[in-house]
């Protein structure tokens, strides 16, 4: 019987490790999408942001987390396509990063923004730029059971994004 009672508590010991390694890994620690938000205009008294157009602050689910940052600035140009790759800056806080104007004043450009927690888990923002700065910010997302869950954004949103502003504009220089 002191056997039987033995090889349980000793199978109840290996159980709670092997639950501890489990939860303690990277997939467990991450499970669920991150989240992506726009800050604007960035703060000027903080010197790793200090010039920076904006600011991209990476989340899982409350809190700050780093992140692979990455981004093209879209435009339409004197009726041209244009595409910049946007390259990130990390800043002082963590999961923070400062983003500085790497597109040219002519046309209309949007940012595409993304946030990657792990392969495949990826937050967007689709950023609309006016000749005063930020217009518009989405996150376009999807509802998954109660919960609330970013979607990729389209090449076509993108498109959209564009030309109808772009169709505007031509409409107030006439």
């Amino acid at each position: 019987m002191r056997a039987l009672v033995r090889f349980i508590a000793g199978f109840s010991a290996v159980a709670v490790i092997a639950i501890t390694l489990v939860a303690a890994t990277p997939f467990a620690r991450h499970a669920g999408p991150p989240w992506i938000s726009i800050e604007y205009p960035a703060n000027p008294f903080d010197a790793s942001s200090r010039d920076a157009y904006l600011l991209v602050h990476a989340f899982h689910h409350g809190s700050p987390m780093e992140s692979t940052v990455q981004g093209t600035a879209e435009g339409l140009v004197g009726g041209e396509r244009k595409s910049v790759a946007l390259r990130f800056e990390t800043t002082t806080r963590p999961g923070v990063y400062a983003l500085r104007k790497q597109w040219s004043d002519d046309g209309v450009w949007s940012l595409l923004i993304s946030v990657t927690q792990h392969e495949n888990n990826t937050a967007q923002a689709l950023v609309e730029l006016g000749s005063d700065g930020i217009t518009s910010v989405r996150v376009p997302t999807r509802r998954e059971r109660e919960w609330t869950i970013p979607r990729p954004i389209t090449a076509q949103e993108v498109e959209q994004s564009l030309q109808s502003r772009a169709a505007r504009m031509a409409q107030v220089r006439r």
